[in-house]
């Protein structure tokens, strides 16, 4: 009784194969450079060249890495100022059922719930830029 050996590994690539070697040599400012654009993007040295030669050089990388870390300290930052919104209501029915809730507080505080709005709609306008912008890299 033979046993037929297992395929172990990754499938061979039929199309798409990449077997071209290109070699370039850099100065230590150039490799510098692409070191550090290398950092900043998140890409390793072969998908930055590539994506910078055949894909028009001037599109936009992400790191994604730092986008989703600061993407969520802005989504911590605004739980924050709904809480301390929430509060400041909060306080202002308990000055009202008191009968010392005065139109300054009113208006002081619509005024700074209208501020938030804006920025909150602003940050949002650019978010969707933001995954524009992903969708068609």
């Amino acid at each position: 009784m033979t046993k037929t050996p297992k395929k172990i590994g990754r499938p061979p690539m039929l199309t798409g194969k990449r077997i071209r070697i290109i070699k370039a040599k850099l100065t230590d400012e150039e490799f510098e450079a692409l070191l550090e654009i290398q950092k900043t993007t998140g890409l390793n040295r072969m998908e930055l060249i590539r994506k910078r030669v055949l894909h028009s050089g001037s599109t936009v990388t992400i790191n994604i890495k730092e986008l989703l870390g600061t993407l969520d300290a802005i989504g911590a930052e605004m739980g924050r100022a709904g809480n301390n919104i929430n509060q400041l209501a909060r306080h202002a029915n308990i000055l009202n059922k008191q009968g010392n809730l005065t139109p300054e507080v009113i208006t002081e505080f619509n005024k700074l719930f209208t501020a938030y709005i804006r920025i909150q709609q602003e940050l949002e306008k650019t978010l969707r830029q933001i995954l524009r912008a992903m969708k068609s890299t």
